[in-house]
């Protein structure tokens, strides 16, 4: 869906040292994982990344955590001098990477929407998950899922794409396309406009 919107697409990875601060061996609370060029940190074969996806190392510094994305790189001014305003944001863990980089990027001014059908947390804590989906929202991310962006319909009787006979229509374009676009999570419920 998003390689056919020509989005850009940033696929992040921890890419730790063997000694990382993090790791229970260091004195931190994890086991060792996602070690710098071991098969615990290569992404899983089910994840189908388009061949234009940028690939984000991090946590990379052997005395510093990093869970945001956002953290100790330049994400962020890349996205910014490429006019990136929306980003949507998915993965593992809810209640660790992902509950800091959306915090992040919501403190930075991204619209900021969680895809749900491609997060999981791991509760170290009961409760966690859903604590930091909370929070989330309460900083002004918008959890969604795939169903909430539905395929576009496809076009039927004598409509076009571009029908120079409408008044306007690169403006009606406009106007299905941000409705096939809208959030309409559990949070944000938005009636799909038709034209």
């Amino acid at each position: 869906m998003f390689e056919q919107a020509n989005a850009k697409i940033v696929a992040s990875r921890d890419w730790h040292p063997p000694n990382h601060v993090s790791f229970t061996t260091q004195g931190g609370p994890w086991l060792p994982h996602c070690i710098q060029n071991s098969e615990g940190a290569k992404f899983s074969p089910n994840l189908k990344l388009p061949a234009k996806t940028v690939i984000v190392s991090k946590a990379t510094d052997p005395y510093k955590e990093a869970y945001s994305v956002f953290d100790g790189i330049e994400l962020v001014k890349r996205f910014k001098d490429e006019g990136v305003s929306r980003i949507f944001i998915g993965g593992f863990a809810a209640d660790y990477c992902v509950l800091n980089s959306v915090i992040d990027a919501r403190k930075m001014g991204f619209e900021t929407y969680v895809l749900m059908d491609a997060t999981k947390g791991i509760n170290v804590k009961a409760g966690d998950v859903d604590r930091a989906f909370e929070t989330m929202t309460h900083n002004g991310a918008k959890l969604v899922s795939l169903s909430d962006f539905p395929e576009p319909e496809p076009l039927v009787g004598e409509e076009s794409p571009i029908d120079v006979s409408v008044d306007k229509p690169l403006e009606k374009l406009d106007e299905k396309k941000k409705a096939r676009m809208r959030a309409k999570g559990a949070h944000d419920r938005i009636r799909r406009e038709r034209a």
